[in-house]
């Protein structure tokens, strides 16, 4: 089992719920008030930079030749599941995210 694409996976899911959130109407699902917009600002930026992360970790697992088109089959997944999961329970795709984490690291320690 290679951590680094569980991890590339990992960041892209979380840099898809970023620019998901980064949304108004997106924000708007997990209940609380509507957010200033250097808020969103920050949720998108931070999850342009995750999607980066995640490319680099493609690239760091399987090279240049085959990275990228990795990268875009893990973002396809990641996508998916944040479809599935948003329009029922958008507060649960939060947690997803902020869980998979300590999960990973446990993972790694065994």
């Amino acid at each position: 089992m290679n951590l680094t694409l569980i991890a590339s996976l990992l960041l892209a899911y979380c840099g898809m719920l970023g620019l998901c959130f980064g949304l108004e109407r997106h924000y708007k699902h997990l209940g609380y008030r509507l957010p200033a917009k250097g808020l969103l600002r920050v949720w998108r930026s931070a999850g342009w930079l995750a999607l980066a992360a995640s490319l680099s970790g493609c690239v760091l697992a399987w090279g240049w030749a085959m990275g990228p088109v990795g990268w875009l089959g893990l973002l396809s997944l990641a996508g998916l599941a944040l479809v599935f999961v948003l329009p029922y329970a958008p507060r649960a795709g939060l947690w997803i995210g902020g869980l998979s984490w300590p999960l990973l690291g446990i993972l790694a320690c065994l």
